[in-house]
């Protein structure tokens, strides 16, 4: 049994096709076959039930393949230490970044950490919080940037910064001559929502149940971006409420139209969270110092006291 095998098994388990497994393990697929055929030889079972299309792992290969994956993590570990040894900073690193942040937060530290650290190939994937939990309990993803606190065991989660929400509300709304508003003032009925997935949506739920009763049917509109709220929002159809960050590009014409909370004011927590078994900490390290020193600049002037950050139901 080799660790090139296991890792041959877990391209055929993830794709279920031994030809897209081949592809991306880079050998051909007589070679993939031929090793996964060498080790259930060896083993005396049948890993895959090659009779079902797409392929299938049988009850036995389902046990085999979680443990393959344990294996594969702790080898790839020994290079990690040595490279820690070395003061070594580079490779492939997957990160998944969620919706509501990739936008705002990608074009303030990219540059400067690719610059910074030129032999980090960066691979960043778009993802809601699901997938990104599914990917780093998979090995799919080396870390994430997310909305915590997630409450999951095999994740570790570090704080990169505390993100206040900004009320956007047009001319026409009830609350636009206020020049603060308050967590009270807040009725679903009238707020313009993310569409489900979005754990910011879920965020701005939690903060209007603290206030006021609410049921699933009271809200009118959803979307999949926050531009698409504040074009509807300045169609007179509702507030919405928007991430700090996002305020910094707003068009200026629009700019008066947000309206800060009186403090404490409810905010979001945002982290860069990877799996428990601590895989190349060093970059992990270098993202965090990078980000959290960029976005600190961005958010202390405000010199707020926030509240506890609000939570998703998800």
């Amino acid at each position: 049994m080799t660790i090139t095998q296991l890792k041959y098994v877990l391209a055929v388990a993830e794709h279920q096709n031994f030809t897209k497994a081949a592809e991306k393990t880079f050998v051909t697929q007589p070679t993939l076959s031929m090793q996964i055929q060498k080790l259930e030889d060896e083993l005396d079972i049948l890993i895959f039930d090659r009779g079902k299309k797409p392929i299938e792992l049988t009850e036995v290969g389902k046990k085999l393949v979680q443990q393959a994956r344990n294996i594969v993590n702790e080898s790839e570990r020994i290079q990690d230490i040595v490279d820690q040894q070395k003061g070594y900073i580079g490779g492939e690193f997957k990160l998944g970044v969620i919706p509501t942040v990739m936008p705002t937060l990608l074009p303030m530290f990219l540059n400067n950490f690719i610059k910074k650290y030129p032999k980090v190939k960066l691979k960043i994937e778009e993802l809601h919080t699901e997938a990104i939990i599914e990917r780093l309990n998979d090995g799919h993803l080396d870390a994430a940037i997310a909305a915590t606190p997630l409450e999951n065991e095999n994740i570790k989660e570090r704080v990169l910064y505390y993100e206040p929400f900004v009320g956007y509300i047009p001319s026409n709304h009830r609350l636009h001559d206020q020049k603060k508003i308050d967590v009270t003032d807040l009725d679903i009925d009238d707020m313009l929502l993310l569409e489900d997935g979005h754990c910011f949506r879920d965020g701005i739920i939690n903060l209007c149940k603290t206030s006021r009763s609410y049921e699933d049917d009271h809200f009118q509109l959803e979307s999949g971006s926050f531009e698409t709220l504040v074009k509807l929002s300045n169609e007179g159809l509702g507030m919405t409420l928007l991430p700090y960050l996002h305020t910094l590009d707003i068009k200026e014409n629009e700019a008066s139209n947000l309206r800060h909370f009186n403090e404490p004011t409810p905010a979001r927590e945002v982290s860069l969270i990877y799996h428990k078994s601590e895989l190349k900490m060093q970059i992990i390290d270098a993202l965090r110092t990078t980000i959290a020193g960029i976005v600190k600049g961005a958010i202390a002037f405000q010199n707020v006291k926030i509240i506890s950050p609000v939570t998703s139901s998800k």
